[in-house]
């Protein structure tokens, strides 16, 4: 048994508009086939996509706050000036500077419309074949033991694993790196930003609910009622979904 990432589920007041944009910056579609916004590929709306890693951009009544979205995009470039066409285009779009205390280094940090932060990369040969996202990065206590359980949880294969950064990705070589990144603080507000998994054909969502139990997640009540996915939190309290099969 194992799950894959199918979608970042980003949160935001006004979800037309934010997946609107993230179209624009990923060179995809939005499509609304319900309440929530969905990006992905052109071609048709195709849920869930069995290669990209999307983005699904859901309404809420609430603002986000000033605090750093523990979960962010990167998106990636191929040259000095696609990184400098791109980072143009986008502040276009309504995307604006961001300071999240990188200081000076080659990649561009931005926000989007509504606050959740991104960076635009320098290109760089290992994301050359992933797509528009490079990476989805989570900022984590401890690399080693956040990519040991999601390692466990997904099906995707570890790259990299060190104290200060690990990272895994899809067996298949495709799509995005899931990039774990030492960072202090610790969890203040709700996650704005967070990954939803999906079982594989055939295999039973609670069976894999009660895997990631066992694997050291809690369950999460974020006022979702009765609803055909599940809300857990990992052991570092990153929150996350497990869809049902469609």
């Amino acid at each position: 048994m194992a799950l894959r990432p199918v979608q970042v589920n980003m949160k935001a007041l006004d979800a037309s508009a934010v997946g609107r944009f993230w179209a624009e910056a990923l060179g995809w579609s939005a499509y609304s086939p319900g309440v929530t916004t969905y990006v992905g590929p052109a071609g048709g709306l195709v849920w869930p996509d069995p290669v990209a890693v999307c983005v699904d951009v859901v309404p809420v009544p609430e603002p986000k706050t000033t605090t750093k979205n523990r979960v962010h995009l990167d998106l990636a470039t191929t040259s000095a000036a696609h990184q400098a066409e791109l980072v143009a285009r986008l502040k276009a779009l309504g995307a604006t500077p961001a300071d999240v205390g990188q200081g000076d280094v080659p990649w561009t940090v931005l926000a989007d419309p509504e606050g959740n932060e991104f960076c635009v990369l320098e290109p760089r040969e290992i994301y050359r074949d992933t797509g528009p996202i490079a990476a989805v990065v989570v900022d984590c206590a401890d690399p080693r033991a956040t990519a040991r359980f999601w390692g466990e949880a997904i099906d995707w294969t570890p790259h990299e694993v060190t104290d200060d950064q690990a990272a895994l990705r899809s067996a298949k070589g495709v799509g995005p790196y899931l990039e774990f990144i030492r960072a202090p603080g610790v969890k203040t507000v709700p996650d704005r930003v967070h990954l939803d998994l999906l079982p594989y054909p055939g295999d039973d969502q609670a069976a894999e609910v009660a895997r990631l139990r066992a694997l050291g997640a809690t369950d999460l009540d974020l006022g979702q009622g009765d609803v055909p996915w599940t809300c857990l939190a990992d052991p570092e309290g990153h929150e996350f979904c497990v869809l049902a099969p469609p």
